[in-house]
């Protein structure tokens, strides 16, 4: 009997993964059935299983990419010194993320975004992906920490603001905009460079100085 090659193992687990993530994306996790992912990817429920004891186990591993994915983005960011000002640093990790995951789709948008919501959702009665999604989240503020701070070291940003305030907004700022995308359709990420470009570029009122130092 030949020996399947990692390669094809690999591969066939992505497909497997890819699949799960649009049904998913599609029609929630419970909405979904093994059945659903057996059609979605065309492949017979002994392949399927022989990766995946169920659907359980689908969920948690396609969660648990979800995150790594928004994580290894911005964690790349932190590493560059000085960071780009955050209209470009925001715009190159969304445009990553979302690129990530430009194959699969549903009714002709991208899945990723609307996969995101379905993942909040899940976690809020799921227990252990809720500690999957903190653990994510946490991974996400330290990056985005060390990035402020990689601002305020190089005198570009304000440093009597904690490093985590800004860092927690800055993530607020990037949920919102793939929730905005999952709700309202696509959108290009030059929306939000633009917006925060303008935001930053507001003078302070209470000082009389100019826009951020960042412009």
């Amino acid at each position: 009997m030949a020996r399947v090659s990692q390669e094809h193992l690999d591969a066939r687990r992505r497909q497997i993964l890819d699949g799960a993530a649009v049904c998913f994306a599609r029609n929630g996790f419970h909405a979904t059935s093994m059945q659903d992912v057996l059609k979605e990817v065309d492949l017979s429920a002994g392949a399927v299983y022989r990766y995946f004891s169920g659907k359980e186990e689908l969920i948690a591993a396609v969660v648990g990419e979800v995150l790594d994915s928004v994580r290894a983005a911005f964690e790349e960011a932190s590493h560059q010194s000085p960071p780009p000002p955050p209209d470009d640093l925001l715009t190159l990790v969304m445009g990553r993320t979302l690129a990530a995951r430009a194959n699969l789709t549903v009714d002709g948008e991208p899945a990723f975004p609307r996969l995101v919501i379905q993942v909040w959702g899940e976690t809020l009665r799921n227990k252990e992906l809720a500690v999957v999604l903190h653990g994510g989240y946490a991974g996400v503020r330290q990056a985005w920490t060390r990035i402020v701070e990689g601002y305020q070291d190089a005198g570009m940003m304000r440093a009597d603001v904690p490093s985590d305030h800004v860092a927690r907004t800055m993530i607020a700022v990037a949920v919102g905009f793939l929730a905005q995308q999952s709700l309202f359709g696509p959108a290009p990420v030059e929306v939000l460079r633009d917006g925060l470009r303008a935001l930053m570029s507001m003078p302070d009122p209470r000082t009389g100085t100019g826009g951020s130092q960042l412009g």
